[in-house]
């Protein structure tokens, strides 16, 4: 079972080909049925209409079938919802490396998350201003350092 889920854990998401499906938290449960053989994935989008689950499930697919898994089953599950307490420290840790401001943990039942500042990811300056709600895909805004200049994505906190 462990080679089963490492091997799903490992799937890269494909708008933020640094971190996977695991890091992000969006893969919730890896299950192998002993009489069959059978495998259930079961996942969460980021957002309701995420346009990269299709190409997710495709992927898992294409993994276990390569790990000799041919009888599979993706499951998308939407409650609970997803949430940004959900990606893992490392997954934070490689968006930053990536020069993608990650979200801070939530982490309280609050339903508006607050984000009194964003850190630049290449300068660690807190002098960022948002150049436009959405970046390269609708989960992440764009963001501008003061300090540096540079441009960054920053990922939403949900």
């Amino acid at each position: 079972m462990t080679t089963i889920r490492a091997t799903v854990a490992a799937v890269v998401d494909p708008e933020i080909r640094v971190i996977t499906i695991d890091e992000l938290g969006i893969l919730r449960s890896v299950e192998e049925d002993p009489t069959n053989g059978r495998v259930v994935v079961t996942i969460t989008p980021t957002y309701t209409g995420c346009p990269a689950m299709d190409v997710i499930q495709a992927d898992i697919r294409r993994a276990l079938a390569a790990a000799g898994y041919l009888e599979v089953e993706v499951r998308t599950v939407y409650t609970p919802p997803w949430s940004t307490d959900w990606i893992t420290d490392a997954g934070r840790a490689k968006l930053a490396s990536a020069g993608i401001a990650p979200p801070s943990p939530v982490r309280h039942p609050d339903p508006v998350p607050l984000t009194l500042t964003v850190r630049c990811p290449r300068c660690g300056s807190p002098e960022t201003e948002q150049v436009s709600r959405f970046g390269s895909t609708a989960c992440k805004a764009l963001r501008r350092c003061r300090s540096c200049s540079e441009p960054f994505d920053h990922l939403k906190a949900l």
